[in-house]
């Protein structure tokens, strides 16, 4: 689960007691957090006991579930000229013993991402490997192993991944009854029921209100030079880094350098003590394309240029759309930042991430008519701005400092130097 995950969510049974188990078939369905994981069986045998219920919290390392495999000594294979040979084996307290026995009869294979697949269980090309929940969506689906060689991953070295195969299959649905899963009341009300991550993350704002005493701090700021520059630089920018400039990474490089300036900001606080973090590590508040919001985490952002932070705005934002991100890359964050403009708000009164201590709310860059202040004169013209809208923990962050962080990282904006080299 990431070495950072401690416990998981139980949040689904897929076996009930007394059910058979195939070797990777999905048993049971864990969350931390915003990721889901299926977890497969390694051997083939009975579900004769469940350790914990659904939504129970369970701690890294412990016993889910206990499976009755067949006797060791009892060893069976499928035809040798078959494509898929079958190994049962005995399962013993010791572990030890367990990996010495399966040794001696299965010639292992080592993948790059560290996990271990016996040959005699891969399905479809000898030459591509399959994680045991993609092989479980296939033969649920009755996708076959040729079939299966034929569709495009998206994973490290082109391995077909979960969105991979679910996302082959909905193109392939003939006939899809739309409202197969709508249900009504006796009013015709359409009744829509949260998934998962929609509960977590109204449980989340409610518990960050009820916890932070959220207070709101505005700073329009003028961004026409800034404008400009990318307007020059953005082409070349994608020709020779191979990836877009947006706004983002350059707000964010805006918000590193007011957290430099203003540490305090780049805390966390438990409601007693105050941990101010040394390193700067930015969550980036990313919309779903079901309504669902996820915060990805650009880890020791302060390391980071604008070419670095472009490469992984454009990364996390790719792979969180995707359902790609790892455990680990959601965790973490120091300090938010949520780009609002991006759907055409002026400003907003975002919520602090728990148990951060501020996110800021970058609303919509626009032409607006302003008063130009010169040595001949005052004139009005036509200029680029935005506001910033910062949400801070008035528990530990006062008004003055809040205030002048937020002006900080709009002079950073104001004053960006048109000669940036990237």
């Amino acid at each position: 689960m990431g070495e950072s995950v401690a416990e998981a969510t139980l949040t689904n049974w897929l076996k009930e007691i007394g059910d058979s188990v195939e070797i990777d078939d999905s048993v049971v369905e864990i969350a931390t957090d915003k990721v889901d994981s299926d977890v497969p069986s390694e051997v083939k045998g009975i579900l004769i006991e469940k350790k914990f219920k659904k939504n129970d919290i369970i701690k890294v390392g412990q016993v889910i579930a206990i499976i009755e495999a067949e006797n060791f000594e009892n060893l069976q294979e499928d035809d040798d000229n078959s494509e898929d040979k079958v190994i049962e084996i005995n399962v013993h307290e010791n572990s030890e013993i367990i990996e010495k026995e399966i040794e001696e009869i299965i010639d292992f294979k080592t993948y790059d991402d560290g996990k271990i697949q016996s040959k005699e269980t891969q399905i479809g090309d000898k030459n591509k490997y399959y994680s045991p929940l993609v092989k479980s969506i296939a033969k649920k689906e009755g996708i076959s192993s040729k079939e299966l060689d034929l569709i495009t991953g998206t994973g490290s070295s082109k391995r077909v991944t979960k969105d991979d195969i679910l996302s082959y299959i909905e193109k392939n649905k003939e006939h899809k009854n739309v409202n197969r899963n709508k249900v009504f009341n006796q009013n015709n009300d359409q009744i829509i029921e949260l998934s998962r991550m929609g509960k977590i993350i109204a449980q989340n704002m409610v518990f960050s209100k009820q916890t932070s005493a959220h207070v709101q701090t505005f700073f329009e700021a003028d961004v026409t030079k800034l404008c400009e520059w990318r307007d020059r630089v953005k082409i070349d920018f994608e020709k020779k880094e191979n990836e877009k400039l947006t706004y983002t990474p350059i707000f964010i490089l805006a918000v590193v350098n007011a957290l430099k300036k203003f540490p305090l900001l780049n805390s966390t606080f438990d409601g007693e003590k105050i941990i101010q973090k040394k390193n700067i590590n930015i969550g980036m508040a990313t919309a779903l394309e079901n309504g669902d919001l996820i915060v990805p985490v650009i880890s020791n952002a302060n390391h980071l240029n604008l070419i670095g932070l472009a490469k992984s705005v454009n990364d996390l934002s790719l792979r969180a759309r995707k359902q790609q991100l790892t455990s680990d890359e959601i965790l973490e964050g120091t300090f938010t930042v949520t780009n609002i403009g991006n759907f055409g708000s002026l400003t907003g009164t975002p919520i602090i991430n728990q148990p951060q201590l501020g996110i800021i709310a970058l609303g919509v860059i626009r032409k607006v008519p302003s008063v130009i202040e010169t040595s001949e004169g005052d004139y009005i013209g036509i200029r680029k701005k935005m506001i910033l809208a910062h949400s801070y923990d008035h528990r530990v962050i006062n008004g003055a400092l809040g205030g002048n962080f937020i002006r900080e990282v709009a002079t950073f904006l104001e004053n960006w130097d048109n000669s940036y080299e990237f």
